[in-house]
């Protein structure tokens, strides 16, 4: 495997946009993010609240009907659309055209939700992130992987990747079937880990924020709302990906001296996010 390309602070500035001291939420972005089944309804108040503290205008988040009050609740800045099913999510329809779509979040893998998943990536044009369960439908039914978008984010941990690229029998051969992927599919891969990687085609990034701390419930899904906020605001696929995986692995070395790696929740991810910001301003 050759050298991967260190994702530093140095590198993160290149394309780092600082905002327009003249900008309104219409310009920064409108994010959708489809998440949530009944008992995981906090997946998707996990990406949507990081989607929002990333910068985004504007989210509206796609959810069963289960999911709308926690929603509202906790979140009130955060618009909500229901599908007409309770407790999964079956059909998925958008009155509205956002700048990115983030999915898979806590969906579940119900029948009704895979044919949902599918009829939505045979109409779909937005910039997608594909984490979770809708990495997992994918990886039971390959061939819908042709509908996914050219420059895709999927972003998953070793497990997921597992089930979409078959077992490795070491290191370099993980790369090597990774890249393989990426490469068949012309799509971006945050291989979530310590360190986390992004492979674009025959790229390596290596990541050089984060800690132990990052290994809880919900990190993953806070990291599809910060990368899905990205893309919303216009940054290009491949930099929302880096510049997300910094943010994501910067709050945690940010907060570790005061959480210690014990007590550190996904939620002081989101809470993190501003001082992250602050670093790069």
């Amino acid at each position: 495997m050759k050298d991967p390309f260190l994702i530093t602070k140095e590198e993160i500035l290149k394309i780092y946009k600082p905002i327009n001291p003249t900008t309104h939420k219409g310009l920064q972005g409108h994010a959708v993010i489809i998440a949530g089944s009944y008992g995981k309804i906090g997946a998707a108040v996990l990406a949507s609240k990081s989607c929002l503290k990333s910068g985004c205008g504007l989210v509206t988040t796609f959810t069963p009907k289960c999911g709308y009050q926690i929603l509202q609740i906790s979140i009130p800045e955060v618009m909500v659309l229901t599908d007409e099913n309770s407790n999964f999510i079956t059909t998925i329809h958008l009155p509205i055209i956002p700048q990115a779509i983030g999915i898979g979040p806590g969906i579940g893998q119900e029948l009704a939700t895979q044919k949902a998943l599918f009829e939505f990536l045979r109409i779909n044009k937005t910039p997608l992130v594909l984490d979770a369960d809708a990495l997992n439908i994918l990886a039971e039914n390959q061939s819908w992987l042709a509908l996914v978008p050219e420059n895709t984010i999927l972003t998953p941990h070793p497990k997921e990747l597992e089930r979409l690229i078959g077992k490795w029998n070491s290191e370099s051969d993980k790369f090597q079937k990774t890249i393989a992927f990426s490469e068949k599919y012309k799509v971006i891969i945050v291989m979530k880990g310590a360190p986390t990687y992004i492979i674009n085609k025959s790229k390596i990034y290596e990541n050089t924020t984060g800690n132990a701390a990052l290994a809880t419930a919900g990190s993953g899904d806070v990291l599809t709302g910060i990368i899905t906020s990205l893309l919303a605001q216009g940054y290009e696929p491949i930099y929302a990906a880096k510049l997300g995986v910094f943010l994501h692995g910067l709050t945690a070395d940010i907060a570790l001296p005061k959480t210690g790696y014990q007590s550190f929740i996904a939620s002081d991810i989101i809470e993190n996010l501003g001082k992250a910001f602050l670093y790069l301003d």
